[in-house]
């Protein structure tokens, strides 16, 4: 049985708790003296294994919810608001202060990165590194944008001054394999385009967020940023219910979305920003290169233990391939390195949820009461914290792990003799986010990408499927997400084109005329940013 090294380096000890006392509402840390909720890691810094308390975030209830959608009405004040109404040279200013300070509190969230979702160290650092490179992007896509928008158009004798708007007030509720990265991505395209925010952290990866506050408190007008701790049906499902958020902005699951969507009074006014579940499949045709196929199906299914929307969830291999295939994969799946994250080379990790093992065994146990096998010699052993992936074989539709996004280490392959097979599967599906198609022959592979290229968003060549780089579009079919999220897209998706209109006659054109001159409307602007 692997054991989990109980020495520490020193740099990445948490050597004090961090009990957080306050949360952010309307431009103010509020002290919080109420109910706690207990932070723990499920990596052990002890010899006998027991779970690590990290420290504490308040446990919010509704009052403090209805503050916080106070303030975020309050700044945004019916559009006529300081943020909403701002240059969008100033609100940059504000983007790059905040950027700035978070880039101070590096070492500490790539820190609690790693205690509070067993992340890598290099995937630690690199998810930092990421966001902070996403926000410089986005300031320069919207400078980009802003630029394009300095100009009149004039048809069938009316000018347009178009720009893009914000819609109002974003609820924001982000994912806990990807809590700073995905959560900005999400965040800061909804402050930039000028709405005013509400977000909840994850419930893991919920103490890395803690260092930013005062970073949101000092970058932003007051009201702008409202941070809630504690659980989403608390302090969430108040805040629809009361019909006054524009924008839902989501990274998690569909049951999530529908609950939260259900609330709101007027949904159909409700615009939505969905990133979900994917189920997402490696189709391996029979002339695929083997090498690198495995490589890319390892990275596939198990970079972060599968943990991630776009890994590869369910492996198609052709009957031709499939014992090459089988026997090379589940060699080098039980090859593969598990321990701390910050450990030299590890691949595997702690899971963060403690009943993710046991989820992941129910799983097996099902598979392997209905005819599967498991084809690798560790598949399935258990530690205090993981369970080793088990590489599955024959899978069958009526298997849980075929239906079931498992979200984990478990790796379930079904063979295939004609290719409709699992093109009619995919067609079948809910999910619709991404493919991983491995082959070399162009006759082969050309009406195969025209028919994927239909059932989702993305066909991955020879590739493992995966969000970035995050200029390109990030998005789904089906159950798999609403809107697009990409630098470009996400601006797009948390706005909303509108525009000055006027007929042609010397009136309105002196009347524009002294609107330029005088530059007393931000909107009203052909300046460019520079």
């Amino acid at each position: 049985m692997i054991k989990e090294k109980t020495s520490i380096p020193e740099s990445y000890r948490i050597d004090s708790l961090i009990h957080q006392k306050t949360y952010l509402v309307n431009g103010e840390l509020k002290p919080w003296e109420g109910a706690v909720t207990d932070v723990f890691s499920t990596i052990s810094s002890t010899e006998k294994y027991e779970h690590t308390l990290l420290g504490s975030i308040p446990d919010l209830g509704e009052k403090e919810a209805m503050e916080a959608l106070d303030g975020a009405l309050g700044a945004y004040d019916q559009g006529k608001g300081v943020w909403p109404t701002m240059k969008v040279s100033d609100r940059i200013e504000c983007m790059e202060k905040f950027v700035e300070q978070m880039k101070t509190k590096r070492d500490i969230v790539v820190k609690l990165l790693m205690w509070e979702i067993g992340k890598s160290l290099p995937d630690s650092i690199k998810e930092f590194d990421r966001t902070v490179d996403y926000i410089y992007d986005t300031i320069e896509d919207y400078k980009q944008l802003d630029r394009n928008s300095a100009k009149f158009q004039k048809h069938e004798g009316v000018y347009a001054h178009i720009r893009r708007g914000p819609l109002g007030v974003v609820l924001c509720l982000g994912p806990y394999n990807y809590p700073l990265n995905e959560t900005f991505a999400l965040l800061i395209p909804a402050l930039i385009m000028g709405n005013t925010t509400i977000f909840k952290p994850a419930k893991h990866g919920v103490l890395l967020i803690t260092p930013l506050l005062e970073a949101f408190k000092n970058s932003f007008p007051k009201g702008v940023v409202n941070i809630l701790f504690g659980r989403g049906r608390t302090v969430a499902a108040p805040i629809m219910k009361t019909g006054k958020v524009d924008v839902l902005a989501l990274i998690g699951n569909s049951k999530s979305a529908n609950a939260l969507q259900d609330q709101h009074p007027k949904s159909n006014r409700l615009r939505l920003v969905l990133g979900l579940e994917a189920k997402n499949p490696a189709i391996i045709l029979p002339d695929a290169n083997m090498e690198l196929t495995i490589e890319e199906c390892l990275t596939g299914t198990l970079s972060f233990n599968g943990q991630r929307c776009t890994a590869l969830k369910i492996v198609y291999v052709h009957d031709e391939v499939k014992e090459d295939f089988l026997n090379e994969f589940a060699a080098r799946v039980d090859k593969l390195k598990f321990g701390n994250p910050w450990d030299e080379g590890v691949k595997l990790t702690p899971l963060p949820e403690p009943g993710k093992p046991e989820y992941v065994q129910e799983l097996i146990d099902d598979a392997l009461a209905k005819g599967a096998k498991i084809m690798n010699k560790k598949g399935g052993k258990h530690f205090d914290n993981y369970i080793w992936p088990a590489v599955l074989y024959p899978v069958t539709k009526d298997m849980r792990v075929y239906q079931e996004e498992q979200f984990g280490p478990v790796i379930p392959v079904l063979s295939f003799k004609d290719i409709e097979e699992p093109l009619d599967d995919m067609a079948e599906s809910n999910y619709g986010q991404q493919v991983s198609l491995f082959g070399k022959d162009v006759y082969a592979l050309a009406p195969l990408i025209d028919t994927l290229a239909n059932l989702v968003c993305r066909v991955n060549l020879n590739s493992s499927c995966q969000r970035g780089p995050d200029v390109y579009p990030f998005t789904g079919r089906k159950d798999s997400a609403q809107s697009t999220l990409s630098v470009h897209d996400a601006l797009r998706s948390f706005s909303i084109r509108t525009l000055l209109a006027f007929k042609d006659n010397e009136i309105n054109k002196d009347t524009v005329k002294q609107l330029l001159e005088t530059k007393l409307s931000n909107f009203t602007s052909t300046e460019y940013i520079l």
